[in-house]
């Protein structure tokens, strides 16, 4: 016997292919349908509120590439040693390092957390410290303009602190975190309290930083739904960019343009919290390199991050030949497989009153002017599953200004201080499920929905503001709408 929920799926489906007088109602109803399936056809099959949720593949993989999504989630997983080991091909760790995979950093694929209050009992592998310096030289004046780099790494300690070293070896230093309570209060009288982080470095290993070291705390986003960002044609993005504002809205995204390794030219950036990568494969080595410690043939430093000021480490026994990096192609392209066909899961509740409420006051606060709801996915991805699909993310994957209370103020690209890549929305309804915990923004400092809403600044000010005006049981469905999604 079919279920209530089965029936209705049943109508809206003959709905949406029959003959219609009344068009608004047809795009209306299968607006609705399209709405249960984010990720288009590739929409998880798996279940959902467990945490497995974001570990499943893309609905409609062929059952060919399901032998590649499965190795590659091994890959994903796979614990990497010291050099020189009997293991030659999982050897090459470090000799500095953040975590031995990518799983470490993304567990069950989902939002790494912050450190524990009782550190150093807890370890920070899910959140890291990005290190730079402003451009000193021409030269680095001369790369930062061209885009053949993000940022100038600072010169002892690269590109971000490591805490973690192979044997012999020493971590770069330890991450401290102390957080100060502000208290906001909203229209109503209800008070809601924001955590502001501060940030200090300890136990460092390899010297003094450079007093102009520029910091910023990260940590690890969730992977779902990644290939079908990247298959989003660079217009439909651009089309929403808006960098002087000409509309009047209050809201400027723009774009940033990165080095592609790949293509030897500026790309669009889709992916990192500052749109800092333009492929998911690209953003796989550098992860290998920067995290792990493990070379590739787009990143052939088998030291790692170790810079020249940290000799012994650059001489430390590593596991590459004259031949092939430490993860060659093949591997790394399995990884990358994965990660672009972890799907997004279905969405729950899309036609309860309350549900439909939220979504009416996230449009008419002014949310999705950044957090775009749909897109469709072109031909260029390399896989052909994830092509031609209507997607509902509610990201733009454009930068914008957050204002000076997320500000890192180190700049990454053409990202300024101030900006982040608008993070997108889809699953984030099951944070709780698969990572044990609802802390969000780039830092973790929010320990809901709410107060990732109040910590929008910038050009997000107006919305953020007109959310604290919304009566209680307004907020409550505007958040109920968002963790539906």
């Amino acid at each position: 016997m079919c279920k209530p929920s089965s029936i209705i799926l049943v109508l809206i489906a003959l709905i949406c292919v029959a003959s219609f007088h009344d068009v608004t109602l047809a795009e209306m109803t299968c607006a609705a349908a399209s709405k249960e399936r984010p990720g288009g056809q590739a929409t998880s099959r798996g279940s959902i509120n467990n945490r497995n949720t974001f570990s499943n593949a893309s609905g409609n993989l062929s059952f060919s590439k399901e032998f590649d999504f499965k190795i590659g989630s091994a890959l994903f997983d796979k614990l990497w040693v010291s050099s020189p080991a009997s293991t030659k091909s999982s050897d090459g760790l470090g000799p500095l390092y953040n975590a031995r995979s990518c799983g470490r950093c993304h567990v069950n694929n989902g939002r790494g957390h912050t450190p524990k209050a009782n550190w150093p009992d807890d370890n920070a592998v899910s959140l890291l410290l990005r290190l730079s310096i402003p451009a000193q030289t021409d030269e680095h004046k001369k790369l930062l303009a061209a885009g053949r780099v993000n940022v100038i790494p600072e010169p002892t300690y690269g590109t971000q602190l490591q805490d973690i070293a192979i044997q012999g070896h020493v971590g770069e230093g330890r991450v401290h975190i102390t957080y100060e309570e502000k208290i906001v209060t909203f229209a109503d009288g209800e008070v809601v309290s924001l955590r502001v982080p501060k940030y200090r470095i300890t136990d460092l290993g390899y010297g003094p930083l450079h007093p102009q070291t520029l910091v910023s705390p990260r940590i690890s986003p969730q992977m779902i739904g990644l290939g079908l960002l990247e298959a989003v044609p660079e217009k439909q993005i651009l089309a929403y960019a808006d960098p002087k504002d000409q509309n009047g809205d209050g809201v400027s995204g723009r774009p940033n343009r990165v080095w592609s390794l790949e293509n030897n030219r500026l790309m669009l950036g889709r992916f990192g919290w500052k749109a800092g990568s333009p492929t998911i494969l690209q953003q796989t080595a550098e992860a290998f390199a920067g995290d792990i410690g493990i070379s590739s043939d787009l990143i052939r430093k088998p030291y790692g991050d170790c810079t020249s000021n940290q000799a012994f480490c650059r001489k430390a026994p590593h596991g590459e030949n004259s031949k092939q990096p430490e993860i060659n192609r093949t591997l790394l392209k399995l990884v990358a497989f994965y990660s672009r066909n972890l799907a997004v899961p279905r969405r729950q509740n899309v036609h309860a009153r309350a549900i439909q409420n939220g979504e009416a006051l996230f449009h008419n606060i002014g949310c999705a002017a950044c957090h775009v709801p749909k897109f469709v996915t072109g031909e260029a991805s390399p896989d052909p599953n994830l092509r031609s699909q209507t997607i509902w993310p509610y990201t733009d994957l454009l930068l914008h200004d957050m204002g000076p209370g997320l500000a890192d103020e180190r700049p990454e690209g053409k990202a300024g201080g101030r900006e982040w890549r608008t993070a997108p929305l889809w699953g984030i309804g099951q944070t709780k499920a698969v990572s044990g915990h609802t802390f969000f923004l780039h830092d973790g400092r929010a320990r809901n929905l709410t107060e990732a809403i109040l910590w929008h600044g910038g050009e997000a000010q107006t919305a953020r503001d007109k959310f604290s005006k919304l009566s209680k049981q307004e907020r409550e469905q505007l958040i109920a709408f968002v963790k539906s999604l």
